[in-house]
């Protein structure tokens, strides 16, 4: 029985993703919000020096430079992500990507268009809504767009299969990234009958992987755990601290309120020690 690697993690994430430009071009087509006919042709791993360094100083998962069906080009970055603090390291790689396109001296024209795909491990948004496009916007005018720079977010743990009515490529590849697994033996055959996830299913069986390949793949699982551990020791103290900080501000107030209620004290008696006073004259 075969046994398979979560796709989430990086080992497994880049050779299906960062090896196979068939499976990279058909998940993109699914996961972008390209316009009405517009689909990708053909797509170029972009070559590992001209990639964006990370403030960890690892290059981003998988970046390519994607050609559409009506010959416009343009560079995705696939990004896979564990935990919620992504947000600044999304940006800079997305405006590392578009600046590094430019040669000193050249003309800005060269400059092409960059999407940045993000599959994110944890929620960061209330509702249902697992699926988000962010572009830069006037915020008066929605109608008036700067083009060149776009964001596809998607909330793993939100996507349902059984409640989306999105295209069929969209969820089978989502429910490929979020079902597949270590304590999977047996696949759906709904994935297995299209022939992009059956080759994507296969890529992750245990048996495809070196001894290396499988400790770099448990190390990036006590990377995960450590970045979590962290995350939830640094809530729990700002926890503790609010409701410090807030503990003592209830204490101000309560001894604001007897300074006051004591000054009021000593004006009645100010008050009343000079109706006396005036008795005694």
């Amino acid at each position: 029985m075969a046994r398979y690697l979560d796709p989430k993690n990086d080992i497994p994430f880049k050779k299906v993703f960062g090896e196979h430009p068939e499976l990279v071009k058909s998940f993109l087509n699914a996961l972008l919000p390209l316009p009405e006919g517009h689909s990708i042709v053909d797509i170029t791993y972009v070559p590992p020096e001209q990639l964006p360094e990370t403030p960890t100083g690892k290059n981003s998962i998988v970046d390519v430079k994607c050609v559409e069906s009506t010959g416009r080009v343009f560079i995705v970055e696939m990004q896979n992500y564990w935990g919620s603090h992504f947000k600044n390291r999304m940006l800079l790689n997305a405006t590392k990507a578009y600046a590094r396109q430019l040669p000193k001296g050249k003309t800005y024209t060269l400059i092409q268009p960059v999407y940045t795909l993000a599959v994110i491990n944890d929620t960061y948004t209330p509702g249902d809504n697992y699926y988000h496009h962010y572009a830069i916007v006037n915020v008066e005018n929605s109608d008036e767009v700067i083009e060149g720079l776009e964001f596809v977010l998607v909330e793993l743990p939100k996507f349902v299969p059984e409640t989306t009515d999105e295209k069929k490529m969209r969820v089978l590849w989502l429910r490929f990234l979020k079902e597949v697994g270590e304590n999977i033996y047996k696949i759906d055959p709904a994935l297995l009958e299209n022939a992009y996830l059956k080759e994507a299913v296969e890529i992750c069986e245990v048996g495809a992987y070196t001894p290396g390949e499988l400790e770099a793949y448990d190390k990036f699982w006590d990377t995960v755990s450590l970045d979590r551990t962290l995350t939830d020791n640094l809530a729990e103290k700002t926890q503790a601290l609010a409701e410090k900080t807030q503990a003592l501000a209830e204490k101000d107030l309560v001894i604001a309120e007897k300074d006051q209620a004591l000054a009021e004290s000593q004006k009645l008696i100010e008050a009343l020690q000079k109706q006396v006073e005036a008795l005694n004259h």
